[in-house]
């Protein structure tokens, strides 16, 4: 297996290392592998977990539903189910959050076009 350092998973991941810091200390993130020396190393399934940790709060998902995930998530496949509707779930308001930023969208377009009319006017 790989291993990581601190320092790689949060250049692979995107996140912090204070973030991955705290992630440990709020459950998201379990049982870090340590070496002989007491630093933390991450695995290649941590660095893959980390993934989706990413989607999820790049998508809005709440800290407490991220942490209800990972705990589903360490439980086995008895737990599919739950995961699935959780995930379903956050589906459901990201659809909405992209309705919603399409609406504004198109009305920062509508001023667009109306300032480069204003513009073109004068």
């Amino acid at each position: 297996m790989t291993f990581y350092s601190p320092a790689q998973a949060a250049e692979k991941t995107g996140f912090s290392i204070d973030t991955l810091r705290y992630y440990e200390r709020i459950g998201l993130l379990d049982r870090i592998d340590r070496t002989a020396a007491g630093r933390r190393r991450f695995s290649s399934d941590d660095v893959g977990f980390l993934g989706i940790l990413r989607c999820l709060r790049d998508t809005g998902m709440p800290i407490a539903e991220m942490r209800r995930y990972a705990e589903l998530a360490r439980c086995g496949d008895e737990t599919l189910g739950e995961r699935i509707a959780l995930l379903e779930a956050h589906d459901e308001r990201i659809d909405r959050q992209i309705e919603t930023l399409g609406a504004q969208q198109e009305h920062v377009r509508g001023k667009i076009r109306y300032y480069r009319e204003a513009a073109g006017a004068e």
